[in-house]
């Protein structure tokens, strides 16, 4: 047999499906079994049972008057006026905070990407708030930085002669934001620092050995070679953020146009007693998160495949 002909086997071979042993199929599904399992415990049972909660007239305070309405709970929902407002007021939180945390974690990121002495000490310090708790870093915000009396920024501010600011008061979105942009800035630097580390330094010196100035240098080669964590942090990041109660329920209690859809649900449930047009909202917002991590997961795949290419 000629060597054209033994490649030609081994490429036949190779392209012929793995047949897959029956007893082997059984003892994967065996093994993923109790995990898939207790994932539809965890999940999709309340999950149905929320459903069925938001076909039903059910108001705590009106314990005695039950009964099942349909579709009268996504009707009231869709047209009471606090929906929309609060889809307006989560995609504006989230949007104005991740691009926001991504600037300031590019920022440091390229800083922390220099050796000096004390990089590891820093490194670890700057990581410290996404460590925070969400409500522990709400409260240390409220108390030490936004109060009027005692807040570091209203004395800054009294040192200067200039006037005092209630922030929760007179800014509440952007007193949520800047909150967020605090926390979730450690998380954008670490994935944008672990991009500048895996960058190739010999096109770093050739550039340079070719008269490529720094901004040049960053916005030719670093940049590029950046989109990709850029991306996996944006969408990362969005799924996160999309879902933050603790900061609201602190700082804003809702007002302002900072009522999201996570505390529009804790309102109606918990402040409103109704529970049936609060499992309403419920379902209505997991649909939407479903639709956005969809999208989200679709295009990271996409630029998980991509990889270095782009």
């Amino acid at each position: 047999m000629s060597v054209t002909e033994v490649d030609t086997v081994k490429a036949e071979t190779a392209t012929e499906p793995r047949r897959v042993n029956t007893s082997e199929l059984r003892a994967a599904r065996g093994l993923a079994a109790p995990a898939i399992i207790l994932l539809i415990l965890l999940t999709q049972i309340p999950f149905l049972v929320t459903i069925v909660v938001s076909t039903i007239n059910y108001n705590l305070l009106r314990p005695n008057d039950r009964g099942f309405t349909g579709f009268d709970n996504y009707v009231s929902a869709l047209t009471s006026g606090d929906l929309w407002p609060s889809i307006v007021a989560t995609v504006s939180i989230t949007a104005a905070s991740v691009v926001l945390s991504v600037v300031f974690g590019m920022i440091f990121a390229l800083l922390l990407d220099r050796a000096f002495p004390g990089r590891a000490v820093a490194r670890t310090l700057m990581i410290t708030p996404f460590l925070v708790m969400p409500a522990a870093a709400a409260l240390i915000w409220k108390y030490s930085m936004f109060d009027t009396n005692i807040g570091i920024l209203n004395w800054v501010s009294r040192s200067l002669g200039l006037p005092v600011v209630s922030w929760g008061t007179n800014h509440p979105l952007a007193t949520v934001i800047i909150v967020l942009t605090w926390q979730f800035t450690p998380f954008m630097m670490l994935i944008l620092l672990a991009g500048l580390q895996g960058q190739d330094k010999g096109v770093l010196e050739a550039a340079q050995v070719d008269g490529a100035g720094t901004w040049r240098t960053f916005t030719w080669i670093t940049l590029p070679h950046m989109r990709m964590y850029v991306e996996i942090g944006v969408l990362l990041g969005s799924v996160i953020i999309i879902q933050v109660f603790d900061p609201i329920a602190i700082l804003t209690k809702g007002t302002g146009g900072t009522k999201t859809l996570a505390y529009l649900l804790y309102e109606r449930a918990f402040i409103g007693l109704d529970i049936g047009q609060a499992a309403a909202y419920g379902v209505v917002t997991v649909v939407l998160t479903l639709i956005v991590a969809t999208v989200a997961l679709r295009t990271l795949f996409k630029v998980f495949m991509a990889g270095g290419s782009r």
